[in-house]
């Protein structure tokens, strides 16, 4: 059960609606993410839309897909990198929906975290109603080859990039997409970040990462990442080699029930992903097997994750078995 709002809370988000429609204003009060003043749980879904045969992303079913995701009662929307079109977001906010930009760290100058140009798009899009979040990195910890194989200097980053943001935005938290639990050197050295998002693959019973979570922060978190994919490398559990959905839709079910019995903890889930990728893991006009993550080995139910086949439709936008699974969830 959510727990109420103290009034210091609620005189916080009165404060920062000052000024500003009242209807963009998000903030967090002990381990709620709120918005408009109302606990918010989200219900939501990784979406980096790939056509067949290309590799760059692409909004040209953007109608279909918003339509399917309203199907499935899908709150939110995550993405990698930002979205630069005001009829994309506009979209978005129409259908209902909220979306958290993901900053890269080098995307060649273009609103990265390495050329600080993230804060020209906040400067640009920072009043739209569509915005949930700011996502600084995703998964880096993985990665201190990036930063002079030492991880202190992400933290430094993260932490003066989500200063740099509270600056400018006094409406919206920021977050970043930790792979799996964050230490104790992250969660001291970045105070700065409001809500961690957690990339997690447990099996399918992420339980105990918010079990872990009570004991290391009071900080709202939610699942950046989680699920199942629709491709067994072996047969296991009951479920047989190859392409399988039953496997896929289990495993779903389970995890959205675990995220769903925590919301004292957990505020909500952005399940991976809305669509099959064919870009991934082979030729993108066709659809392979195989793929690697950093610390899949939890991948339900083979221990891998099959990079091509994580979408709840196919990339032609059919539904597979798991659709229903997160429409019957989302409720």
């Amino acid at each position: 059960m959510l727990k109420k709002i103290s009034i210091i809370a609620l005189i916080m988000i009165a404060l920062a609606c000052k000024g500003h429609d009242a209807e963009g204003v998000v903030a967090n009060s002990g381990r709620n993410l709120m918005v408009n003043g109302n606990p918010y749980l989200i219900k939501g879904i990784c979406y980096h839309p790939v056509s067949k045969g290309s590799t760059k992303r692409s909004f040209e079913t953007l109608d279909t897909d918003l339509a399917l995701m309203k199907e499935a009662r899908i709150n939110t929307i995550r993405v990698y990198e930002p979205i630069d079109d005001i009829q994309v977001l506009d979209a978005i906010h129409e259908a209902g929906m909220k979306v958290i930009i993901g900053f890269g760290y080098n995307q060649n100058g273009k609103y990265d975290i390495l050329s600080r140009s993230f804060i020209d798009y906040v400067k640009k899009y920072k009043d739209h109603q569509a915005i949930l979040m700011w996502e600084l990195g995703n998964e880096y910890n993985y990665h201190p080859e990036w930063f002079g194989d030492d991880i202190n200097n992400w933290y430094q980053t993260l932490n003066t990039s989500a200063e740099a943001i509270h600056e400018l935005d006094k409406t919206h938290p920021v977050t970043t997409a930790h792979g799996e639990l964050p230490d104790a050197q992250a969660l001291t050295s970045c105070p700065n970040i409001d809500v961690w998002g957690l990339n997690v693959y447990r099996w399918d019973d992420p339980t105990e990462v918010f079990d872990r979570w009570k004991t290391i922060s009071k900080k709202p978190m939610y699942l950046s990442e989680a699920g199942g994919d629709s491709y067994m490398t072996i047969a296991k559990k009951g479920y047989e080699k190859g392409i399988n959905q039953k496997a896929q839709a289990e495993a779903n079910a389970n995890i959205l029930d675990a995220v769903f019995n925590n919301q004292d903890v957990c505020s909500g889930v952005t399940l991976f992903s809305f669509t099959d990728g064919w870009w991934k893991a082979g030729k993108p006009d066709t659809q392979d097997p195989g793929g690697w993550a950093p610390n899949s080995s939890g991948v339900p139910y083979d221990g891998t994750p099959n990079e091509e086949y994580w979408g709840i439709v196919d990339i032609e936008r059919n539904k597979k078995l798991t659709f229903e699974v997160v429409k019957n969830k989302y409720r």
